[in-house]
């Protein structure tokens, strides 16, 4: 861990981290609190939002920050796709540590400047995350379980360097992903699927309501994404020496598929 942190790289990847969550925090809640007010008659009707406009903002965020600092960092942006990414062994304890670090003070930083900018905007929650009437904790907890579940598992999928049938964009996929996880989650729980993000509006907004489904939630379908793809759907010939060497040093080794020849293992790189 020690020769990791003393590597420009390392701090590079840390610093874009921080960068690029600070842009998609303020790009996508600015989206969801940028409400159009019909009128009706000659007075303006409650404001309403767009959940699709919301959804494609965010997804196209991420995938716009993807594209971008992917080739720095591996462009996680969310705390429960880093978890995914320790777990399935492919990045150390320590870069895990500082990327989760880097993200909440990113949600943080960017929450506090839309703050500021949106002030005169009525009824501002920048975009806290609640539960939605007549949807209870356990039911909240599940709807971010399997929004989360989908996002790391395109994640995983997706940036496999074992497959070689992937075509088109990764960093597309993963933004159709998160677009499609808000689709699914906004009238139920206002969708977290990043804890970052949530905490962003929780302590900026100081309203920690139920705050603990959009930490929970998140982590644990990422972790479930994980290992579920690690060692049931493509499962790796990595022993448990491997897995201790990659989380301690950051140090990727060859893995191949079960079953596979030897000679067709392929080299997975650190995101």
């Amino acid at each position: 861990m020690a020769s990791e942190f003393k590597k420009k790289m390392f701090w590079r990847a840390v610093v874009a981290e921080f960068l690029a969550m600070s842009l998609f925090i303020f790009i996508s809640i600015g989206s969801a609190l940028g409400y159009n007010f019909p009128v009706v008659g000659n007075r303006t009707a409650t404001a309403t939002q767009d959940n699709v406009k919301v959804s494609l903002a965010f997804g196209i965020a991420i995938a716009t920050m993807a594209q971008s600092v992917g080739h720095i960092s591996g462009a996680h942006l969310n705390p429960a796709v880093t978890l995914g990414l320790l777990l399935s062994c492919q990045i150390s304890l320590l870069k895990a540590f500082m990327y989760i670090v880097a993200q909440c003070l990113g949600a943080v930083v960017a929450t506090a400047i839309l703050s500021g900018v949106t002030s005169s905007l009525p009824n501002n929650s920048l975009g806290l995350n609640a539960l939605a009437d007549g949807i209870n904790s356990g039911q909240g907890l599940g709807i971010e379980i399997i929004a989360t579940f989908q996002l790391v598992l395109c994640v995983l999928a997706t940036t496999d360097r074992r497959r070689n049938d992937v075509s088109g964009s990764a960093p597309l996929a993963i933004g159709l992903s998160v677009a499609l996880g808000h689709l699914l989650a906004i009238d139920y729980t206002g969708c977290g699927i990043n804890p970052a993000r949530s905490l962003g509006s929780a302590l900026v907004g100081r309203n920690f309501t139920n705050h603990w489904i959009f930490w929970v939630g998140p982590m644990l379908g990422g972790a479930s994404a994980a290992l579920i793809y690690d060692f049931i759907l493509a499962p790796r010939s990595s022993d448990l020496t491997d897995r201790i060497k990659v989380w301690t040093s950051g140090q990727v080794e060859e893995y191949d598929l079960d079953g596979d020849d030897i000679n067709t293992r392929v080299e997975m790189k650190p995101k």
